[in-house]
């Protein structure tokens, strides 16, 4: 739960409203609203995936979207946050649909303190093209390592990476000079644990900034 997370009774539950983090949603550093608590949960029948965010400003990004499958199981947090935060979460999440999903495709970790709406959300599939190939951006990438840690600890941080499909793209290292705008700061072990968990999968090629482009 946030520390910073109220007593039910001070909300009615249509005060309240929920969506599904499965990228840099799990990682509460990056959270830009007040959030009023967060519970690690487990999406059904949707899978993980990276894909083109062309138009991110700076750089044709690679981020993480999910798709429908009913074999697939996706690890993530689910936020409770106040209805009127809401348009502020949707700005965030430019150029993702926010889909409504049932109780019952969730799987909680630990108890929900409200009831009520919840979401989550799914990038449009249409995207404006650009002339270089999109890769994951490292800043991106640490921000959700180190939710998936926090919240899931490092069997759920590999289940990220066995189960994520498409980290194929490469990886830009921009951790020196982040051009995701919500990056956050690592420690000593955290960024030679994330490192040695990438060195150690085959499929992911950390690119040199200088071979960046």
């Amino acid at each position: 739960m946030n520390d910073n997370a109220i007593d039910s009774s001070e909300l009615s539950d249509n005060a309240v409203v929920a969506y599904f983090g499965y990228g840099s949603l799990v990682c509460r550093a990056t959270h830009r609203t007040d959030i009023l608590a967060a519970v690690p949960a487990r999406l059904k029948g949707w899978r993980r995936h990276w894909r083109p965010r062309p138009d991110m400003p700076g750089f044709p990004a690679a981020l993480l979207s999910v798709r429908q499958d009913e074999s697939s199981i996706c690890d993530g947090l689910l936020v409770f946050d106040r209805m009127e935060n809401l348009a502020a979460v949707d700005a965030r999440e430019a150029r993702y649909r926010r889909i409504e999903i049932a109780d019952g495709d969730l799987e909680l970790l630990a108890p929900a303190p409200y009831r009520c709406q919840t979401y989550v959300y799914v990038a449009e599939d249409h995207l404006p093209p650009h002339p270089e190939p999109p890769r994951i951006l490292r800043s991106y990438l640490d921000a959700v390592l180190l939710g998936f840690l926090s919240e899931h600890g490092e069997e759920g941080l590999a289940r990220f990476l066995t189960e994520t499909e498409g980290f194929e793209v490469g990886i830009h290292d921009d951790r020196a000079e982040p051009v995701y705008p919500r990056a956050v700061s690592l420690d000593d072990a955290q960024r030679r644990w994330f490192d040695d968990v990438l060195s150690g999968r085959s499929l992911i090629a950390v690119e040199s900034r200088t071979n960046a482009g």
